[in-house]
């Protein structure tokens, strides 16, 4: 990977290397890891009489390592580690982090069916190249569906729920400051999802997570990657529609829950 991604997208993964490095071997259950309804060990003339008995199995931390790995890939995503159009080999990126191939195979195949990569053949993984007006349809469509849920929130949860949130919102608001585009970027996304889980929707809140992480790799055309300012614009909106929402203004709920998904011209 170019760009230093090793420093920068590699340390995203603590002790990585170490974890990976303790993945035991996986051991057979209990019953010999025969199938239902098959036959005792010795039946089908397998000897037994020597064998040891098969210790209780370990977990295997192989899904732990792999979803670290999908997370510093998302970052490096959003940051633009992983540069658009651009294509990475899963055994080089693997080489880079300390794992095996595999696990990265399998995170890549997961941001393949997020949109964020498509696959080359014999090749690997190309970065998607997203333009403004992705951007901008992206932002409809979570403007559609996010909308009209907020409203119908603002009028049946109690203020006292709306407050629960404060801490949440504040959250973006440092996430922000620091300026770090995927450190907002997932703040901002804790923020959503405790808003549309009110609902009790999940499949609704998947959704919209899909859509969330759609929108925020990095442009190839169009406006600049958002600064440290846009970033704090975007986050007082945050604050602001919480005291909207706690206040029982729905006009005031709307007017800003749209804007929020309005893309700065």
């Amino acid at each position: 990977m170019r760009h230093g991604v090793h420093d920068s997208v590699a340390t995203g993964v603590p002790e990585l290397r170490a974890e990976a490095a303790r993945v035991p071997a996986q051991a057979l259950p209990a019953d010999g890891g025969r199938e239902r309804g098959a036959p005792p060990p010795g039946v089908r003339g397998e000897h037994t009489h020597s064998e040891r008995p098969i210790p209780q199995p370990r977990p295997v931390q192989r899904a732990s390592v792999r979803g670290q790995i999908l997370d510093a890939l998302r970052t490096a995503l959003v940051t633009g580690e992983l540069e658009p159009g651009e294509v990475y080999s899963a055994p080089a990126l693997g080489e880079q982090f300390g794992v095996s191939a595999t696990p990265v195979r399998e995170a890549m195949q997961r941001l393949a069916l997020e949109g964020a990569v498509e696959v080359v053949p014999n090749r690997g993984f190309r970065v998607v190249r997203r333009g403004a007006r992705e951007l901008a349809e992206l932002a409809e469509v979570r403007a559609l569906i996010e909308v009209p849920v907020v409203l119908r929130l603002a009028r049946t949860v109690p203020a006292e729920r709306w407050a629960e949130l404060w801490p949440l919102a504040e959250g973006t608001v440092r996430a922000a400051s620091s300026g770090c585009r995927a450190t907002y970027a997932e703040s901002d996304q804790v923020f959503h999802r405790a808003v549309l889980s009110l609902s009790g929707n999940e499949q609704l809140v998947q959704i919209a997570e899909d859509l969330h992480r759609r929108s925020q790799g990095p442009l190839v055309d169009g406006p600049a990657r958002p600064q440290r300012a846009d970033l704090l614009a975007d986050a007082v909106q945050h604050t602001a529609l919480l005291e909207a929402l706690i206040a029982h203004d729905l006009n005031a709920a709307e007017t800003l829950t749209t804007a929020h998904f309005t893309p700065t011209p």
